[in-house]
């Protein structure tokens, strides 16, 4: 559930935020360079992590004056680091916080670093995760990017805004998925104005951190994955090296976003670094409904759309497959093709998803099977297996156009719930023992 939008006053300003979760210890993100604390949470991987962030703090956000839903300001005044460093105050102030964790990143973590060596007292962490010491090459800085790479991309912002720009070099692995680009160029556009965007990365030039590390006097945490593209590791390393006790932990991975990609490892970390306990493990073998969905007769669809027009209807089609994954707690699993993979922590919703799932691709004019059981699979670093995903992947196989078939312990487990279902015969299952039920969802007698 996206959380209420609430605004702390900043002497003429409103500054935008938002709590979730109610665990110990209060924890502030302080995000970098632009955001929108509502379209944070229409993206699923950020709602996620968040979620994640959630599960064991009170977790704080806020958006900086000037972008995303706080008041926004003319370019010429957008703020200092220490107007930054007031608005994030009052803000704490208005969540009645009287200490707290403050996870920085990219530049965020330079507004977290300036708060926690100027109110130590009101700080009792600092993470930062892929945080910047100093952006622009000089002869005495040589990991920062080139000047005059950084003015042509800076230029480029100007002439690109429509687009998802820059997106190849937060999120390299996502970079191509029509859904993120879709959104990630919605999320810059509605965080601020282009010119506003371009004034802030330029005066992101003006960073130096090497001054302030020595007088960082709290516990901190320094983050940062190992290929990444925006900053270059010994960036951190630095941090790790100049701010007194620091603890650093580099990460697999080439995404600068921390919601892209392996996001649960840096939760692990943020947790453990602020409250002592690690996430247990996730067992091995769980419970779970699987549920394949694919697209019936998509050559052919392909063919008669051309393929521009196949490309967005697509598109469409997979933004509204997460979106009812996301709506009925489904785990999407993979993609592959025109098809998807997920699971449920109970088979009434995965019911319900691969109905609505059903009826949306419906009106995008696109037909869908799919085939589910319930049984116990293997989680594993890439994915799932087991036999109940074997199981739920033949079933899925048997599917006409338009028809969504189930095992038999789908059916028994949803006994009494509204669900209808017709008799669709025994089958042999290739590669499962014996022979089995399969039922057909029929119109449910909720509906």
């Amino acid at each position: 559930m996206q959380p209420d939008t609430q605004y702390a006053r900043s002497g003429d300003l409103h500054i935008a935020y938002q709590i979730v979760g109610e665990g110990d210890p209060d924890l502030l993100f302080c995000h970098g360079w632009l955001s929108n604390l509502e379209l944070m949470w229409e993206e699923p991987s950020f709602a996620r992590f968040l979620q994640r962030l959630s599960s064991f703090s009170r977790l704080i956000l806020f958006d900086k004056r000037g972008t995303g839903l706080s008041d926004r300001v003319t370019v010429n005044e957008l703020p200092s680091l220490e107007q930054r460093m007031d608005d994030l105050r009052v803000v704490l102030d208005a969540a009645h916080s009287r200490r707290a964790a403050l996870f920085g990143f990219s530049e965020g973590g330079v507004l977290a670093s300036l708060y926690a060596a100027t109110y130590p007292d009101r700080v009792s962490a600092l993470i930062l995760y892929g945080t910047p010491v100093k952006m622009i090459q000089d002869p005495t800085w040589p990991v920062g990017f080139p000047p005059d790479l950084f003015a042509a991309f800076a230029k480029s912002l100007a002439d690109n805004w429509e687009h998802p720009i820059g997106l190849e070099l937060w999120a390299p692995s996502v970079a191509e998925d029509h859904r993120m680009r879709r959104w990630w160029e919605r999320y810059l556009r509605q965080s601020a104005s282009p010119q506003a965007a371009i004034t802030m990365m330029n005066w992101m030039t003006e960073i130096d951190m090497r001054p302030l590390l020595s007088a960082i006097r709290v516990p901190t945490l320094v983050l940062h994955r190992t290929d990444e593209i925006l900053f270059d590791v010994e960036q951190s390393r630095y941090l790790a090296r100049h701010i007194p006790g620091a603890k650093l932990v580099e990460l697999a991975g080439n995404d600068h976003l921390p919601f892209v990609g392996d996001s649960d490892s840096i939760a692990d970390e943020v947790q453990e670094f602020t409250t002592g306990v690690r996430e247990p493990l996730r067992p091995d073998r769980v419970l779970a409904t699987v549920l394949f969905v694919d697209i019936s007769g998509s050559t052919l669809q392909a063919a008669q759309l051309g393929d521009r027009a196949w490309r967005d209807r697509l598109a469409a089609f997979r933004m509204m497959v997460r979106e009812q994954l996301q709506r009925y707690r489904g785990v999407e699993v993979d993609t592959a093709g025109d098809g998807f993979l997920a699971t449920f922590d109970g088979p009434g919703r995965a019911l319900r998803c691969a109905s609505a799932i059903r009826e949306g691709a419906g009106n995008l004019g696109i037909a869908v099977r799919a085939g589910m059981h319930t049984g116990e699979v293997e989680v594993l670093a890439a994915g799932i297996a087991g036999l109940a995903v074997h199981v739920g992947a033949r079933i899925a196989a048997l599917a006409p156009a338009g028809e969504i078939l189930v095992s038999g312990t789908v059916r028994d487990l949803v006994t009494g719930s509204g669900f209808a279902f017709l008799e669709s015969g025994s089958h042999a299952l290739k590669g499962v023992p014996g022979e089995w039920k399969v039922f057909a969802l029929g119109q449910p007698s909720f509906a």
